[in-house]
């Protein structure tokens, strides 16, 4: 597994590696306080953002993340951001996540196909036995969302993160193991057709 930035592109979003460029376009969709609710960071201002894109870089640099802006084609815009991480070569296994998709795009095609982008990678490049995915337990809609492209859930980690504000995260752990794919696939690229 080699977390070597490379673009993955899809019909409708560009996954870009992500770096400082993408910050003034991640600024102007990425600061509503709705958008990090439910997680651990709280990214309400320019600094924050900066912080945030530096923290995944730092990530990356230590082989264990590999991180995107997600941009719509049709408009070059920038629209959200996801990444790799907590990724274990030894292991076969690595973490879909730190995902946010602006307003505008949420409940359309632009973070299923991001997903699906990212397990095709993870599966049929990196060979991946296992792709993991987390949540906040308060997150309904993005429980319903991880679903609904084929992840199992397992079960809740409970106080398994501290918020920004201290208080505790229980989180909800999801897979797709390597034998599930071939179907998750199948599925995720009939609802993109």
């Amino acid at each position: 597994m080699e977390l070597t930035p490379r673009t993955l592109e899809g019909l409708a979003v560009r996954l870009e590696p992500l770096d400082l460029r993408h910050l003034d376009g991640l600024c102007a969709v990425g600061l509503d306080p709705e958008l990090w609710r439910h997680t651990v960071s709280r990214v309400l201002d320019r600094a924050a953002m900066e912080r945030y894109v530096e923290e995944a870089l730092a990530e990356q640099r230590a082989g264990t993340a590999l991180p995107f802006a997600t941009v719509w084609r049709d408009t070059g815009q920038v629209i959200g951001s996801t990444r790799f991480g907590n990724a274990n070569a030894a292991h076969r296994r690595v973490e879909i996540g730190w995902t946010w998709v602006a307003g505008p795009w949420q409940r359309g095609r632009a973070n299923t196909e991001a997903k699906f982008l990212m397990l095709q990678h993870a599966f049929d490049r990196w060979d991946c036995a296992r792709v993991e995915l987390k949540t906040s337990a308060l997150n309904e809609r993005s429980r319903a969302a991880i679903r609904r492209i084929g992840a199992r859930e397992e079960g809740i980690l409970r106080r398994h993160m501290v918020n920004e504000d201290g208080s505790a995260r229980d989180s909800v752990l999801f897979s797709i193991i390597a034998e599930e794919w071939p179907e998750v696939k199948r599925r995720l690229k009939s609802s993109l057709a």
